[in-house]
């Protein structure tokens, strides 16, 4: 990896053990991250009976911290690149801890959705910084590929054990205790970014203007992007409502990139993010979230809906995709330095969308393939979410880390929904009846079977597309 390696410059870190400190507190900051949800879905059936929450509501428990989250954090990485990643990381700690608190007192689902608004804001000021950060802390790429292993780690040891750990919590213990869980969680992210984390560097910041103009397009294009996936899936292709958020989101996008390209001070410069790294690493990271989430719907579908699984059986079938996010670690430094950096991140990549591609021509055949699609996405998801996010770094100036960080974030939630739009809606196409119907006629086995293959080979084709775009802009 000496082509890819940087010159040590003194006072840096020199190993993760000389920046355990720093790196306890942000793999805390990728922990709130990943746990949050995955243990949050585990209680919302007791959420909904003690609140009397409609269905609709309880989807926006979950949906109002995605969509704040996803919408904002753009925003808050050109905040943090401007005003310091440190000082706005620990107020969205503090904000986190706080609205956790707030849990206890909550009585109604609105009151319960404004504290996941706020929740959702503290993610966006922190989840970006926690890479950013963690990437200036070195100077040598291999030890920030080390770092950023160890920091995603973390996270998907939350995001495996949470639904777990959820179950088990409420089982002898109020809902509320799986939110206030984030203070003591918050407390050590504060302490070991106060300690571990010197100020910033006013050299690595920019003090231009902050572009408001910018902010709010691209903030709204963001939450449109996000919330017309759920309306497909929730609405159907039928209905009007999607296209009319889609179609929003698409002007948006187009309004955003007109400003960006003639503003004096722009929120998003196109031109950095044309640099081939930055390029490359955003198309490799929408090509994994776009893969990754698709595989993830269908599977869950299949398992339950075509095999008759039961949730628990269906849960174990999932086990080697868990085994590998959360073993595969101890694999991406070795794999790393024997290919490159570079070569790393399109051939991760690549073996996410092979995955799929094996899911969507032969999972039909037995349980089997499936256990391999599993085994080859979450392989090249392991390795890809690291690598790809340091590739856009790397790519970017010092006092644009953040912002860079909030993009490849923000590509996969925006990928990820998209995903999940595009399957839900070929199967309502090609499915008759409602897919949750017990006992399927031959008919709709077969019409299942037809859209799950459908669904996987389109996902795996705009998949590919963007790894091969990836692959031709990193050789630029």
């Amino acid at each position: 990896m000496s082509s890819d390696q940087t010159t040590v410059i003194a006072g840096s870190p020199r190993s993760l053990r000389e920046a355990w400190v720093a790196l306890a507190g942000l793999s805390a900051v990728f922990l709130f991250e990943m746990l949050d949800n995955s243990i949050l879905n585990v209680a919302l059936p007791t959420i909904g009976r003690e609140l009397h929450a409609s269905t609709t509501a309880l989807q926006w428990v979950t949906g109002a911290y995605a969509v704040v989250f996803g919408g904002l954090m753009l925003a808050f990485g050109a905040i943090a690149d401007r005003f310091g990643r440190r000082r706005i990381m620990l107020v969205g700690l503090a904000l986190l801890a706080v609205a956790s608190l707030a849990t206890a007192f909550v009585s109604t689902v609105e009151q319960l959705i404004a504290v996941r608004v706020a929740m959702g804001v503290a993610a966006a000021m922190t989840t970006p910084g926690s890479l950013a950060l963690s990437f200036r802390l070195f100077e040598d790429d291999g030890v920030r590929v080390r770092a950023t292993t160890l920091i995603s780690t973390v996270g998907l040891v939350g995001l495996a054990v949470g639904p777990t750990a959820g179950g088990f919590v409420l089982a002898i213990a109020p809902w509320q205790v799986l939110l206030l869980v984030n203070v003591p969680i918050a407390v050590l992210a504060i302490i070991g970014v106060r300690r571990g984390i010197s100020p910033d560097v006013p050299a690595e910041l920019h003090r231009d203007p902050i572009d408001i103009a910018g902010a709010v397009l691209g903030t709204a294009t963001i939450v449109l992007a996000l919330v017309a996936p759920t309306l497909f899936v929730n609405e159907g292709a039928g209905s009007w409502s999607p296209w009319a958020a889609t179609v929003a989101a698409v002007v948006g996008a187009a309004l955003f990139y007109v400003r960006e390209r003639s503003a004096t001070y722009p929120l998003l410069d196109p031109k950095l993010v044309a640099h081939p790294l930055v390029s490359s690493g955003l198309a490799f990271k929408a090509a994994a979230g776009l893969a990754t989430a698709g595989l993830g719907y269908l599977v869950t579908l299949q398992l339950q809906l075509d095999w008759g699984w039961s949730p628990a059986l269906a849960a174990i079938g999932m086990l080697p995709q868990v085994v590998v996010l959360v073993a595969g670690g101890a694999l991406i430094r070795p794999f790393v330095e024997r290919v490159g950096l570079e070569n790393a991140a399109w051939m991760s990549a690549a073996a996410v969308v092979f995955g799929l591609a094996v899911f969507g021509g032969l999972s039909r055949y037995g349980y089997v393939w499936v256990a391999i699609a599993l085994v080859l996405v979450a392989a090249g998801m392991r390795v890809v979410g690291v690598v790809a996010g340091v590739n856009v770094l790397r790519g970017l100036p010092k006092n644009r880390t953040t912002i860079g960080a909030a993009l490849t974030d923000t590509a996969t939630e925006v990928t990820s929904g998209a995903g999940i739009a595009i399957t839900g809606t070929i199967l309502a196409t090609m499915f008759t009846g409602a897919i949750t119907t017990p006992n399927w006629t031959a008919h709709q086995t077969s019409q299942f079977h037809h859209a799950t293959t459908t669904a996987g080979l389109t996902l795996t084709a705009l998949a590919a597309a963007l790894v091969a775009w990836g692959i031709a802009r990193s050789r630029d």
